[in-house]
């Protein structure tokens, strides 16, 4: 080894025990709080403070000069991070022919088995054809039909996720029930973790349109029909294609209705119509239309009998009923770039035929004192924008910057996402509370949405018991800019309490984050968490297009490999789900023997045998 080699070496080693000193001293500056946590936490409250502190350091020319000599660059120290760093110096040291540090080497944590077995403990087992859990959205169906549920478990769902934001307490206990009997048929355990809703930010209600039912064929470029239209007349039957429903006043008249018939009518725009009956069943009948018709309450259904072959039907004098009520059609804001938006504490609702400046509810009246000019605020996940132009009494203006380009409807119940603001608004409601009493008995994990802050941790756990809630696991969802800001701090609350999870909320945190930095967020809360031994489920459309379609798009494939990383993935509901389910279990299968966390495992490959 030449001269300016070791010299070289010499400097790298300094380099080295100034970054140790760093993280021996952050170490003792947060004492106290490593204290604070659960015992079985402080080996991980210990390496989460080490990690926060390296990463306040930029060593990226201290890893280029350690990856020339051959030595760890530090680029995998996650789950270890003071080990690792006395690794290297030692290593250094050796190679110098110097002293070695004088105070000793911190006492070697595996990490790796830490997250492990926090990650059983939370999640439950590792699946046998995969290390990754993979967790379901149930639907409300899933209460009335145990075939649904035992159908994703049978695919491989290992945790299914009930939203306490829908549904009742009745129909969690029906899913639920549905959930243990499926377990029993298929042999397979499915943890429960359920949804606390937090406080809801979304648009008020806008002015329903009438109560009218449109049907009309699939007609081709020439406007030739090419498939008529189907509907249902009567009650819908319980399983089936979803068709439009016409009720009907007179049920009896309905279910004598026999293959073959035809029903006349007139819609409301004085049309005559026909409609002809395919199949006949005991609530209603399935009948087919070749022209679009409008369909209002009140309407007059005349039913007629068949028509002898080759003849035109009679013209319909026979028994008759009237259409029953149908629901009103929903309705909607036109938002265009350069519109004004004026939220509203008041939930009357709102015109939806304004152009240029529009006036909608706002169902969380606590921000109103919170946020001012100057800020963000973004509607439906991110598909309108603007800026805060103005705020006054229970009211506040925006100006839209961002809108498709011919307009964006912006619809009543969608989600407002305020970035720049702090609100000061409890993450755990009224309803919050109420539900988490039903939480506790019902289910194997809590997972608290709208965190922001260490307090809204510390919150929670004084309402869950040490001793009698110790079987209820808490999972936190970071969906806003403030948790992501907070998540050491988070981190270090969460640990007070046995098994916990993150969840990373990639929905609400692209929109508050921005899309561009949705990715590099998305890997520094998995470092984090990583740090700190806490296991992460990766949520928010993974696979959707899939559970929506019935055919994934590319990129969200190669999400799904990446999704990997993390100790769970989530997939939403959808009509596809049991394919989704298939299709991520066979990927998360593939790719365990090709990664672990950031590490790439090289397996042998066959692909280029010759």
């Amino acid at each position: 080894m030449t001269e300016a080699e070791i010299q070289e070496l010499r400097a790298l080693l300094e380099d080295v025990n100034r970054l140790r000193r760093a993280l021996r001293y952050a170490e003792t500056r947060h004492g106290a709080r490593i204290e604070a946590v659960l015992p079985r936490h402080r080996d991980s409250a210990r390496n989460l403070i080490h990690y926060t502190e390296l990463r306040r350091h930029d060593i990226r020319e201290l890893q280029s000069g350690l990856a020339k000599h051959g030595l760890s660059s530090l680029g995998r120290t996650e789950s270890r991070v003071l080990p690792s760093v006395d690794t290297v110096a030692r290593t250094l040291a050796r190679l110098v022919s110097a002293d070695g540090p004088q105070d000793p080497a911190a006492d070697p944590v595996d990490g790796e088995e830490l997250l492990a077995r926090n990650a059983v403990n939370l999640l439950g087992p590792e699946p046998e054809e995969r290390s990754t859990r993979i967790m379901v959205t149930l639907p409300g169906e899933a209460a009335t039909d145990p075939g649904i549920v035992r159908g994703m478990i049978e695919k491989g769902m290992d945790l299914a996720r009930i939203n306490c934001a829908h549904d009742t307490p009745g129909t969690w206990r029906q899913m639920i029930g549905n959930i243990r009997a499926a377990e029993d048929s298929t042999g397979r355990r499915c943890l429960v973790s359920m949804d606390l809703g937090g406080p809801k930010l979304r648009t008020g209600p806008i002015r329903p349109g009438p109560r009218v039912l449109k049907v009309r064929p699939v007609r081709n470029e020439t406007g030739t029909v090419t498939a008529p239209a189907r509907v249902w007349l009567g009650n819908p039957p319980e399983t089936g294609p979803a068709l439009p429903v016409i009720p009907v006043q007179d049920e009896n008249w309905a279910a004598a209705l026999r293959e073959g018939q035809s029903v006349s009518f007139e819609d409301a725009r004085g049309a005559r119509r026909t409609l002809a009956v395919e199949h006949a069943g005991p609530d209603g009948c399935l009948a087919v239309l070749h022209d679009t018709s409008y369909v209002i309450p009140g309407t007059r259904l005349t039913a007629a009998p068949a028509a002898p072959p080759g003849k035109k039907p009679h013209r319909h004098t026979g028994p008759f009923t009237l259409v029953g009520e149908l629901p009103a059609l929903e309705q909607s804001l036109m938002i265009r770039r350069g519109d004004t938006i004026i939220l509203s504490s008041d939930l009357a609702p709102a015109d939806s035929h304004t152009v240029g400046t529009h006036r909608i509810g706002c169902t969380l009246p606590g921000v109103f004192t919170d946020v001012k000019p100057g800020e963000r605020i973004w509607f439906d996940d991110g598909k309108i924008g603007g800026v805060i132009t103005g705020v006054g009494a229970g009211e506040l203006s925006a100006e839209i910057v961002s809108a498709a380009p011919n307009g964006s409807r912006l619809r009543s119940e969608k989600g407002i996402n305020l970035p720049d603001t702090r609100l000061r608004v409890p993450a755990l409601t009224d309803q919050d509370l109420a539900d988490l009493e039903h939480v506790k008995v019902l289910a194997d994990i809590v997972s608290m949405s709208f965190v922001r802050s260490e307090s809204d941790v510390r919150d929670l756990l004084a309402h869950l018991d040490a001793e009698q809630d110790r079987n209820l696991d808490i999972m936190l969802k970071i969906e806003t800019v403030a948790a992501f800001e907070a998540l050491p701090e988070i981190l270090l609350e969460l640990m007070k309490w046995a098994d916990v999870g993150v969840m990373i909320a990639r929905g609400d945190l692209a929109v508050e984050a921005g899309f561009e930095r949705l990715a590099e967020v998305q890997e520094e809360i998995l470092w984090l968490c990583e740090a700190a031994h806490v296991p992460v489920i990766w949520a928010t459309q993974v696979l959707d297009t899939l559970a929506r379609t019935g055919f994934p798009s590319r990129a969200e494939v190669t999400d799904a490999a990446m999704a990997q990383r993390a100790e769970c993935v989530m997939l939403n509901k959808g009509p596809f789900i049991n394919e989704a389910i298939s299709m991520l279990a066979d990927i998360l299968g593939r790719m365990k023997d090709h990664t672990q966390k950031k590490r790439s495992l090289l397996r042998r490959l066959r692909a280029w045998d010759r």
